[in-house]
């Protein structure tokens, strides 16, 4: 594939700036667009931070890529047409690609349980997240994974005396080591927040959410965080998918259907050190979104592209503005014995963040 200069990125979270960024860096004169529906990057691990009512810090996309030469296109992508090798735009003209990086990230699943989609709120984008604070009576959070725990860890600090409800399935934290889970139960419950694990959440109502034995939750405001979907639009284009629409790709995160497009973050399907495939988060959307770029440069330069490498190193968690959990895991992410809590993880969470937002930035 000798020739190929036009490169665009569909997306502009973690997977997309980070291969946007990688590409201004090693594409040569190469012609790098991004496309994207919002105007600005959010840092999405701190839309909690968000639904609690404190102010984050927005990054203007298009000054901030046009400033590295990397045109910018504000439009919702509807349709990758394979065939001509352009990707069709709700307002504007289709923008043509001798290479496409798919980076479209998730959403939060709000079909799957009845009534989420008309009574309940998320933050699993920055247009989804309302702010929390003002609510005037119970929270329930549905959800004990990360983004369940810190939302509901932030509101009951931020808003002490609020009434904040915490439903999981499991233990919060039930993926961590046991010494992480009894810090995370401890400082949930010290900051007021009332756990409810084993509950299996059957239908949200105007009234709050109902459980598999019938019992009711009463809230003023319920929080839907668990359940992650993808964009259709790689299923829609006629790219191969798995079962969840997330884009199919080989060793080197080539689609296995389309060879001119690589995919990155959430919206792939990428085979872990274990086997399995990797977890949504930003932790695996920054190295994979380089690993798209560095691809596609390869092939540029009439190269093979190289395999994606990758290990998991730590599980951080924040709990309010002080506290925290830093979880050390093996390379197929199962917990180490190494835990660190209170203001220290707090500390290593706060840079951490900060890094994978400096490691966006182009």
């Amino acid at each position: 594939m000798t020739g190929l200069h036009r490169i665009v990125v569909l997306g502009a979270g973690y997977a997309g700036l980070a291969a946007a960024r990688r590409l201004a860096r090693t594409a040569g004169d190469a012609r790098i667009t991004v496309v994207d529906a919002h105007a600005s990057f959010v840092e999405r691990v701190r839309l909690h931070q968000r639904a609690a009512g404190q102010r984050i810090a927005a990054l203007d996309l298009r000054e901030s890529l046009e400033s590295k030469d990397i045109r910018f296109v504000r439009a919702l992508a509807t349709e990758i047409d394979t065939v001509a090798k352009r990707v069709v735009l709700d307002a504007g003209p289709a923008v043509e690609y001798d290479a496409l990086i798919y980076a479209l990230g998730s959403i939060a699943d709000v079909q799957s349980v009845p009534g989420v989609a008309e009574h309940a709120y998320s933050i699993a984008t920055q247009e989804d997240v309302r702010d929390l604070s003002v609510v005037d009576g119970p929270v329930a959070i549905v959800g004990a994974g990360a983004t369940g725990i810190e939302l509901a860890a932030e509101l009951a600090e931020s808003r002490p005396g609020t009434r904040v409800l915490l439903l999981g399935s499991e233990e919060p934290g039930a993926w961590l080591s046991a010494r992480a889970q009894a810090h995370i139960r401890r400082t949930l419950e010290r900051l007021g927040v009332e756990i409810v694990s084993g509950a299996k959440v059957i239908e949200v109502t105007s009234q709050g959410p109902r459980s598999a034995d019938g019992s009711l939750v009463e809230a003023s405001a319920t929080v839907w965080t668990t359940g992650f979907r993808v964009p259709d639009l790689a299923a829609r284009s006629g790219l191969a998918v798995d079962s969840d629409g997330r884009v199919r790709t080989d060793a080197t995160l080539r689609s296995v259907s389309h060879p001119d497009i690589f995919a990155a973050g959430d919206a792939a399907v990428i085979a872990g050190p274990d086997g399995r495939d990797l977890r949504m988060a930003c932790a695996t959307a920054l190295p994979t979104g380089k690993h798209a770029a560095d691809a596609v440069v390869a092939r540029m330069r009439g190269r093979e592209p190289k395999e994606f490498r990758f290990r998991y190193v730590l599980h951080c968690l924040s709990l309010g503005r002080g506290d925290g959990v830093v979880q050390a895991v093996h390379a197929d992410d199962a917990p180490a014995r190494t835990v660190l809590t209170g203001r220290t993880a707090a500390w290593v969470k706060e840079r951490i963040v900060r890094f994978a937002a400096g490691a966006a930035r182009p």
